[in-house]
């Protein structure tokens, strides 16, 4: 029966249930960043650029008489540069609108009497000494 305590202790406990939440919503806001990127972004950007170019699909793009499909890498990567500069835009606005954290200067607290009292007392002392 140990080993099972010991599991339901380490499951329960709130890093583990904290990550799991974490994993899931990253998986759900990575299939939103994912469709705004395929969808509205890369045909915005790469369109104009494939027509100019008289391409309808990267993937076409390959080095004559071999099988090597470089236009697939070339999508990917670019690809990768859109979704990383969108979740840097994502995660810039996300810390502009998080509040300024007031930092709060404590003075620290007056002597009690006894401490005042203290202190003339080893004042008076080292006079006399």
């Amino acid at each position: 029966m140990g080993f099972i305590k010991e599991f339901k202790e380490f499951a329960v406990k709130g890093n583990v249930l904290d990550l799991a939440v974490g994993v899931i919503i990253g998986a759900a806001f990575g299939k939103i960043v994912s469709s705004l990127v395929e969808d509205i972004i890369t045909p915005a950007v790469l369109g104009p650029a494939l027509s100019a170019a008289g391409l309808e699909d990267l993937s076409k793009l390959t080095i004559p008489g071999t099988a090597i499909k470089y236009g697939n890498f070339l999508s990917q990567v670019i690809s990768f540069i859109i979704v990383a500069f969108v979740l840097f835009i994502i995660i810039k606005a996300a810390n502009n609108l998080k509040k300024k954290e007031v930092i709060v200067v404590v003075a620290p607290p007056e002597p009690t009497k006894e401490e005042v009292l203290l202190t003339e007392i080893r004042d008076l002392l080292k006079a006399k000494a």
